[in-house]
């Protein structure tokens, strides 16, 4: 008999039950949305539901417009955001030096992530939309997605990095490599793990949102007319998804806005799954390379 099961006791045993509960209690929880959202939302996707979008004339209504918006704003803003995020990552953690600038930059990536995403859509309305006269449009909304997605990017970037071995450094300047050479051949491909979840989590952010793009972005459902009016698309008005289920539910129109929210769901956890996949498979590509 171990020593933790001679010395076990009632307050031990009722701490243990509690944090069970609190497991299955979360996973319920979370089975419960599905199951709901689910009984609600499936009578309503069909072909026509993904195919098309709103038609008061033919009496249909379709998400395609919100799906291609989406899409539209995810790859605009990763464009923007990935390389600002893993730049100021490696900064921090390879080139500088603990001081006010490291400590100014630090507290700006923790407040910003703290800032309720309304306030950046009224900066992004205000800033992005009419000082630099973008109005509502999918660049607006991008832009502002932009500085919210940052503090996740740079955050998990930094864990990433640090887990990168010294030793692999030190081994590198033995050999005569210099600073930029080490980062880009053997720090950035040993942290890749992790910053690409920070990326796939950044996604997941941006598709989840909604009050920063109702002020910026706009709530239009048409898709570009021609091939030559794929670009220019972005500054026009571009609701998203979550903007579409906002607009349904303020309508009444609530079958609609459980079928949206259903895909949503159905993507959250794609995007969740897909994170653990690639992590994991990175991790093995790196642990069979070692």
């Amino acid at each position: 008999m171990t020593l933790y099961k001679k010395k076990k006791r009632p307050a031990d045993m009722l701490l243990l039950g509690l944090v069970y509960f609190a497991g299955a209690f979360t996973a319920l929880l979370l089975l419960g949305i599905i199951v709901y959202v689910a009984a609600r939302g499936i009578g309503s996707i069909d072909w026509t539901f993904l195919s098309t979008v709103k038609s008061v004339a033919k009496g249909t209504y379709g998400i395609l417009g919100y799906m291609v918006n989406t899409l539209y704003i995810i790859i605009i803003t990763l464009v923007i955001a990935t390389p600002i995020g893993i730049g100021a990552a490696v900064y921090l953690c390879e080139y500088a030096k603990p001081g006010k600038i490291v400590s100014f930059i630090e507290f700006a990536t923790e407040t910003l992530s703290g800032i309720p995403s309304i306030i950046f859509g009224l900066f992004g309305m205000a800033f992005f939309g009419v000082s630099c006269h973008l109005g509502f449009s999918i660049l607006c909304g991008s832009l502002t997605l932009t500085i919210m997605i940052l503090p996740i990017i740079i955050r998990t970037t930094q864990e990433a990095i640090k887990t990168v071995p010294e030793s692999y450094r030190q081994g590198a300047l033995g050999l005569g490599a210099e600073k930029w050479h080490i980062i880009r051949t053997i720090v950035i491909p040993s942290a890749l793990p992790g910053i690409v979840t920070a990326v796939i989590l950044a996604v997941g952010r941006i598709v989840g949102e909604s009050a920063a793009l109702l002020f910026t972005a706009g709530s239009s459902y048409i898709l570009p007319k021609t091939l030559a009016s794929v670009f220019p698309h972005i500054l026009e008005s571009g609701g998203t998804m979550t903007i579409g289920l906002y607009l349904e539910m303020s309508e009444g129109n609530n079958d609609n806005a459980f079928g949206i929210a259903l895909i949503l769901i159905i993507l959250v956890l794609g995007i969740n799954a897909l994170t653990k996949l690639i992590s994991g498979k990175l991790s093995k590509k790196q642990g069979s390379q070692e």
